[in-house]
Parts: structure tokens; C-alpha cells; sequence
């Protein structure tokens, strides 16, 4: 079986446990802008503000303000909670492909870098991409991270930041767990980005793991823009 086809299996299996909490984010597709928006380039003081709540109860895990703090070969976002709770910075370079990541509980470092949003703004456009990742616990190790891109198409989005008209995709992610007694893991992200604001306005993330052959949902989280500038 093809990785892809792999992937779109185990990912059926996970989608579900949104249900149990809150609803799914829900966009009104729409046609194809005539000319695609330009990507805002980074620029030092950009800021998104974003709720962050669990899926299962609904409740606010924080209110996390993203802020770009450098630019150049590498551009430098900075995170701070509601309460001036720091958080890892995300690591891009060049700009839409991250190098360090600090969305999943534990910040990962990518090598070879990879893309966080289509280089193709259109329906039905994929890429595979096979990289490792480092985890802070064992720095001087590298595991298998493996992510399939698929971007749906165009939808109108009505979030607490405003209404934006973003390109929704997935992310489809298998990868091997630093602790050996964790098997299988899958990630699934459905995400809308917005060129204007160059970044994300909502985001949703699931997944599932093995552990002694029985299936565990992971953490599951939802992302919605409360202001930008």
C-alpha cells in the first residue's frame, strides 16, 4: 500500500473525535479568486492573535499572541500566552517553510525544512514530503516525519478576527514517536490560510496513536483568529 493511501486510511479513523466537542469549523466554498492574492511578506511587528481550545470540552486553553520579531535568512516568530506565558518561537526560512515548529506540545526542529501552506494556490493541488525531525529530549537524534499536502480550494471563513477568504488544505502526517512505546502516530490538519494576512486564520488538529497494538486519540485542538496587524 502507497504511503498516501496509508495515510488517508489511518486518517478516517481519527476524523470522528472532533464530534464529541466542538463542532467543525465550517467554510462556504467559493470560486477561484480571477487574480490570486500575493502573500503578505513577513515584516517585523506583524502580530495573530489566536484561541486555542480543546476539541473535547471546548474550553479556552489559552489566548496565544504570534508576533514576528526578525526577519531575514531566517524569520523569527515570537509567542507569548494571555498571561505573558512565553512559548517557543516558530523558526521559518525561508518565509512558508518552517524549520522549527512549536504547535505540537513538544517544539520539533525539520530537516530538510517543510512547507506550511500549498505552493500552489488552487483546488485539488498535493505534495508529498518526507523529512526528519529533532526533539528536544534527544537532541542528537533525527526520526521519520512525513506529511501529505492537499489543498481542497477557495472558502469564505467567518471567524471572531472577521470574515477572510482563505485556501483550505489538509495535512495527513505519519511519524515515528521519540518514545519507543509509542507506535502509529497520525496527525490530521485541516487548515485555512489567508494570503492577506499571511498566516492561518483557523486551524484543526487530530490524531491517534499505538500503544501495546491498541489506538489512543491524541490531543485535539482548534485555532481561531481573534485580531491581527
Amino acid at each position: 500500500m502507497n504511503s498516501s493511501r496509508r495515510l488517508f486510511i489511518a486518517s478516517s479513523a481519527i476524523l470522528p473525535a472532533a464530534c464529541m466537542g466542538l463542532p467543525y469549523e465550517k467554510g462556504i466554498p467559493v470560486f477561484t479568486p480571477p487574480t490570486i492574492p500575493a502573500i503578505r511578506p513577513p515584516k517585523v511587528g506583524q502580530e495573530w492573535t489566536y484561541t486555542k481550545k480543546n476539541v473535547f470540552n471546548g474550553e479556552t486553553v489559552d489566548v496565544i499572541t504570534e508576533r514576528v520579531a526578525s526577519v531575514g535568512s531566517q524569520i523569527v516568530i515570537q509567542r507569548t500566552g494571555r498571561n505573558a506565558e512565553k512559548y517557543d518561537d516558530e523558526i521559518q526560512g525561508p518565509w512558508g517553510t518552517v524549520i522549527q515548529d512549536p504547535h505540537w506540545g513538544n517544539v520539533v526542529r525539520y530537516n530538510p525544512p517543510i512547507p506550511l501552506w500549498p505552493e500552489v494556490l488552487k483546488g485539488n493541488w498535493s505534495k508529498e514530503v518526507i523529512t526528519k525531525y529533532i526533539h528536544p529530549a534527544y537532541p542528537d537524534y533525527s526520526f521519520p516525519w512525513q506529511l501529505y499536502m492537499t489543498s481542497v480550494g477557495w472558502e469564505k471563513i467567518t471567524v471572531p478576527a472577521g470574515k477572510f477568504v482563505c485556501m483550505r488544505f489538509h495535512n495527513l502526517i505519519e511519524y515515528q514517536d521519540a518514545d519507543d512505546n509509542i507506535l502509529g502516530e497520525i496527525r490530521h490538519e485541516i487548515i485555512w490560510f489567508s494570503p492577506s494576512i499571511g498566516r492561518w486564520v483557523a486551524r484543526e488538529v487530530s490524531g491517534s496513536h499505538l500503544v501495546s497494538d491498541q489506538p489512543f486519540p491524541d490531543d485535539s485542538f482548534q485555532w481561531q483568529l481573534t485580531s491581527y496587524k
